[in-house]
């Protein structure tokens, strides 16, 4: 994958966030999230580490049972197999690399789609 950045990246929907890949492997998968305000990914706990890094806005990360406030330059990591979600705050887009290791199966993203079907964030 040929150099880019967050503003090469940016799409925006007003339906659902917008996950833009960068890079996927059987061992990693790269993603630019882009939020417009009080967008979500609904918590669902796959068997895969994720990193997620705020590259601007605010929002929340949700790590098992705890919600962090994540601003700029924030960096929150959770385990395989822990509950996590990530919510941009109300009034404010957040934009976000995502860094997933191995990358969840197809399954493993049903309580995902059935979250942005539901429009529930904790399904």
């Amino acid at each position: 994958m040929p150099k880019t950045n967050f503003d090469a990246e940016r799409e925006y929907s007003d339906d659902r966030f917008t996950a833009r890949g960068l890079f996927k492997s059987d061992r990693m998968k790269v993603v630019c999230g882009y939020f417009e305000p009080g967008q979500f990914i609904p918590v669902h706990a796959p068997g895969s580490d994720v990193a997620v890094h705020v590259q601007s806005g605010s929002g929340l990360v949700r790590e098992g049972e705890t919600d962090h406030d994540v601003s700029p330059g924030d960096v929150v990591v959770v385990p395989a197999d822990e509950k996590r979600g990530v919510k941009a705050a109300d009034d404010e887009r957040l934009e976000a690399l995502l860094v997933t290791a191995p990358p969840p199966t197809d399954a493993e993203h049903d309580p995902v789609r059935e979250g942005l079907r539901r429009a529930e964030f904790e399904p």
